[in-house]
């Protein structure tokens, strides 16, 4: 068991209409009693496919402790639905840029003697929260009286939720946030983010292996001009450095490694 990213129902606001089910190809939904259910944690990935589809706005991802996402049992299961289930499916994990899973995927289908299917020529998956977006940020981000303007130039932020071929990414300075330095650190926008692309995680409650990966094809992939980390005064913010300096490695490019550390009263040391 871990603690991820996961499909959570709400059964209040769920009439079990099902049209949720046909965006979910992994299996992981079923209707029972007139609602939608999460009928096992193994095959749910928690990237959110289904979320977008529910007319009542029942289904959100939520973290909590579940099994761990098992993508060769989850291949057994979409083979039985046929061709289209699994191109749908390989072709969210491309959109996603899961490549640890998208290679156990093509393992299966190797092993059981079925051709892969063109996937070049089709749109994305259209998961919400993953539409790549280059956001116009201002300026000037200074302190001053009233509300001051975001300095985020894109979205999404989430690592998980990144593709290494966005566009935001080339030629920029990267941002690898640790998620509490967001609730810490009140001038996170005019100290950090400003003038950079944003890769916001966990180091100790999320896969760092998943986190290397991305990380490593978002650097190899694009022109990143320097790589800043940005973590709290606790101990298991360190796994962040880490990610980075693998990262980087892996990419097998000479990225600068800048690192900004906050303290718990949120100040910048």
């Amino acid at each position: 068991m871990a603690i991820r990213q996961i499909i959570h129902i709400d059964h209040v606001k769920c009439n079990g209409c099902g049209e949720c089910i046909p965006d979910c190809p992994e299996g992981a939904l079923q209707i029972i009693d007139d609602k939608a259910h999460l009928i096992s944690d193994i095959f749910c990935d928690g990237l959110g496919a289904c979320i977008g589809t529910c007319p009542q706005g029942a289904i959100s991802t939520i973290e909590r402790e579940a099994e761990e996402y098992d993508e060769r049992v989850t291949m057994e299961n979409i083979v039985k639905a046929g061709p289209n289930v699994i191109k749908a499916h390989l072709k969210h994990l491309k959109d996603h840029a899961q490549t640890r899973y998208f290679n156990i995927a093509v393992e299966v289908l190797e092993e059981k003697g079925i051709s892969l299917p063109d996937m070049d020529e089709e749109a994305p998956c259209g998961c919400p929260g993953t539409e790549m977006t280059v956001i116009e940020a201002p300026h000037d981000v200074g302190s001053g009286d009233g509300d001051l303007p975001s300095a985020l130039r894109q979205w999404p932020v989430q690592i998980h939720l990144l593709h290494p071929k966005a566009p935001f990414f080339d030629n920029s300075h990267l941002l690898l946030l640790a998620d509490c330095v967001a609730a810490a650190n009140p001038n996170l926008h005019s100290q950090l983010i400003h003038g950079k692309t944003v890769a916001m995680g966990c180091p100790k409650l999320d896969d760092s292996g998943a986190y290397i990966e991305k990380l490593s094809e978002i650097i190899k992939q694009n022109r990143i001009k320097s790589v800043t980390v940005a973590t709290m005064e606790v101990p298991c913010c360190g796994g962040m450095i880490r990610i980075a300096e693998e990262a980087i490695t892996l990419s097998g490019k000479d990225t600068p490694l800048i690192k900004e550390m906050i303290s718990i009263k949120g100040e910048l040391m």
